[in-house]
């Protein structure tokens, strides 16, 4: 069983959520009621990113909530295409501007290398931007730092210079593609293994053989694949539109049986 409540612990014991609201493809004019309404279904967990273009909205359903603070945890990411330490501390400002907050619970640099450039080596650019990364650690304004989409060549060119390890690693993980030698190699050095599109981006919901083993748990496959996530010791960040499907998203009072999660775990993905 897992809670909306419930809480995985970062190396440098902060709190975090083991559920969160992901708002990625979600768009600016939808993003700022479906903030509201993962807030008001008791999501206290939001995920955004400079690039998603919808931070200024995330921002004002956060505000529209009159919730606490200090009550909600929000991450957002350093864009994959920012390489340089002025350009990283530069594009953090905005991000901060976007949200209209004091600080940020956790920024992630959101991948090693530019978009357009997939699997380039940007080694030395990134301990530069981890360098940036640091010393917004350092002035408080960000209670956690870590990275997005590092394999391991990527964490350990980090690693070999940090003052401060990465906390957490965001990567795509859902069943059939779980990235073991990344998320081992994260956790062995304390990161917390972050799962966006715990889905699939939607094309798990298809897969007959799922449908029948969440039909056996009386579980939607959606809340399957999400708690799945969740007894890796990993933290799925579902993202959902309509109300109903975050609520369903949540719900997920139920434990995933030894063996089941052994067939998840080599499940082999026909997507």
């Amino acid at each position: 069983m897992t809670k909306l409540t419930d809480t995985y612990t970062l190396s440098n014991d902060l709190q975090i959520p083991k559920i969160g609201f992901g708002t990625w493809q979600i768009p600016a004019n939808l993003a700022q009621k479906a903030v509201l309404n993962a807030l008001d279904l008791g999501y206290r967990h939001i995920d955004t990113a400079l690039v998603y273009q919808n931070e200024q909205e995330v921002g004002a359903g956060i505000q529209e909530s009159n919730i606490k603070r200090e009550e909600i945890f929000i991450t957002s990411k350093l864009p994959a295409k920012t390489k340089s330490y002025d350009q990283a501390l530069q594009d953090f400002e905005t991000t901060m501007a976007n949200l209209q907050l004091d600080y940020l619970d956790l920024y992630l640099i959101h991948a090693p290398w530019p978009w357009a450039q997939k699997g380039a080596n940007y080694d030395q650019q990134n301990r530069e931007v981890w360098q940036a990364m640091e010393e917004i650690y350092a002035s408080r304004r960000v209670k956690a730092i870590g990275v997005s989409n590092f394999n391991v060549h990527d964490l350990q060119n980090i690693l070999d210079v940090a003052q401060i390890k990465p906390m957490v690693n965001q990567i795509r993980y859902f069943i059939g593609n779980t990235e073991n030698g990344i998320t081992e190699f994260s956790q062995a050095y304390g990161m917390l293994v972050e799962a966006y599109s715990p889905l699939a981006t939607g094309e798990l919901l298809n897969n007959q053989q799922l449908q029948q083993l969440a039909k056996k748990y009386g579980v939607s496959l959606a809340q399957l694949a999400i708690q799945f996530c969740v007894q890796n010791g990993v933290l799925p960040l579902p993202k959902a539109v309509q109300r109903a499907h975050a609520a369903n998203n949540a719900q997920l009072d139920f434990v995933i049986e030894t063996t089941d999660m052994e067939q998840l775990n080599n499940f082999q993905k026909t997507i």
